[in-house]
């Protein structure tokens, strides 16, 4: 029996990288030239996916500040009558907004409704109506509690917004939009302009712009809700808006119907965010895939960069592969030797893909202003990524350089 080879014979791993990476520094410019594929398709893909999370949480961060603080509660409906229209089975306390902000989470709450004016009542600038002036459509005429300014994200552009006492008393005081505000010529209340709202006069005392949750409101008039109970009439109000701290929404939702009718909640609806903010996430997926497909693209790119590099190194050492052969190497260890060349070159190209395309998320964040949102794990998977497209890539040259037969190398060569 022929006894085994010494230990100190053998071809071992350290021996197989030993070999496979001597030939890879040996010439520079083929290997800038063969990583280069790798790491604009790793670099692509790193960066694609942070470019995804970092944009996905600018929108979480913009839909955070407006919808997200957001409940709104109304009365339920239910059809009625032959002609299928809605009638409402609830009713809006008026001291909801005292009500709910007594709840956790609440940050502010107010009362808004609408006011329905007969067909022949308008609201002007001017005392009187003058037949022969062109018809134009009234603008909308709205009432509500004290708190609406801080509840639907307005601010003042000039002048003042009503108080309580104003709710309280009755005032006819109005606080005005910036778009009705151009279109009247009203730009300053220092002078006491008015409103007439079917020929009754409000003093305007503010001129309000904002309300990215209520866009409406700036094409309208808005009043005191017990002076639009006192000369309007208005029966009940139609919403309660609740401002509340990000991730409130399903608990305020379930406890401000009961806290506005205890014996009849079901006659409440309510309108409110989920507390894990499902429309980020949704937006957040679909930009994830979009950006995925455009890094596994240019890495396939990169792919095949290296392949066709590594075959045509095969097919420049043939005559080397043939000596190997001769001298004992077998199939197995000439195809490892181009296997483990390959995967030793995605894999610097996947570390420098990696690094650029996280240098990359953080330069374009840092220019825009933004939170740059990297994940450490995609950074390490990018350089694993590159070892992985290079096993890939390697394996048909490496096939090939294994099935050279050594005569026909070396008369090749």
């Amino acid at each position: 029996m022929k006894p085994g080879a010494k230990h100190a014979d053998r071809f071992t791993f350290q021996d197989l990288v030993a070999e496979a990476t001597a030939d890879i520094g040996s010439r520079p410019a083929r290997l800038v030239m063969t990583i280069l594929g790798t790491v604009l398709g790793i670099a692509s893909l790193v960066a694609t996916i942070g470019f995804a999370q970092t944009a996905a949480a600018q929108i979480a961060s913009q839909f955070n500040g407006a919808a997200s603080t957001q409940v709104v509660v109304t009365p339920a409906e239910a059809k009625s009558g032959s002609a299928n229209k809605s009638v409402a089975t609830g009713r809006l306390p008026w001291d909801a907004p005292d009500r709910v902000s007594l709840l956790a989470g609440v940050e502010s709450a107010s009362l808004v409704g609408e006011v329905e004016l007969a067909e022949n009542e308008t609201i002007t600038a001017v005392p009187v109506n003058d037949p022969s002036a062109p018809a134009s459509a009234s603008p909308r005429l709205f009432a509500s509690s004290s708190e609406l300014l801080d509840t639907a994200g307005g601010e003042l552009v000039t002048g003042r917004f009503f108080d309580t006492g104003h709710d309280g008393r009755a005032d006819r005081v109005a606080v005005i939009g910036t778009r009705l505000a151009e279109e009247m010529g009203i730009n300053r209340v220092d002078s006491q302009p008015s409103v007439f709202v079917a020929g009754v006069a409000y003093a305007v005392i503010g001129i309000v712009d904002g309300f990215e949750r209520k866009s409406e409101l700036l094409d309208a008039v808005i009043v005191p809700i017990g002076a639009a109970r006192a000369d309007f009439g208005l029966a009940a109000p139609s919403e309660l808006d609740i401002r509340i701290v990000v991730g409130a929404g399903p608990q305020v939702a379930e406890q401000s119907v009961l806290a506005l009718q205890p014996d009849a909640p079901d006659t409440l609806k309510t309108q409110a965010p989920s507390g894990s903010s499902d429309l980020s996430q949704s937006v957040q997926a679909d930009v994830n895939v979009v950006f995925l497909i455009l890094g596994v693209i240019a890495l396939l790119a990169g792919g095949l960069g290296i392949a066709n590099v590594t075959l045509l190194g095969v097919m420049e050492r043939v005559g080397e592969i043939g000596l190997r052969r001769a001298l004992g190497a077998t199939r197995r260890q000439i195809g490892a030797q181009f296997m483990v060349e390959s995967i030793v070159i995605g894999f610097i190209g996947g570390l420098i893909g990696s690094a650029l395309g996280v240098l990359a998320v953080v330069a374009v964040a840092v220019v825009q202003g933004w939170t740059p949102v990297t994940d450490p794990l995609i950074a390490v998977a990018g350089a694993i990524l590159g070892a992985l497209v290079g096993w890939g890539s390697g394996w048909y040259p490496a096939r090939r350089a294994a099935r050279i037969e050594p005569v026909a190398a070396l008369r090749g060569a």
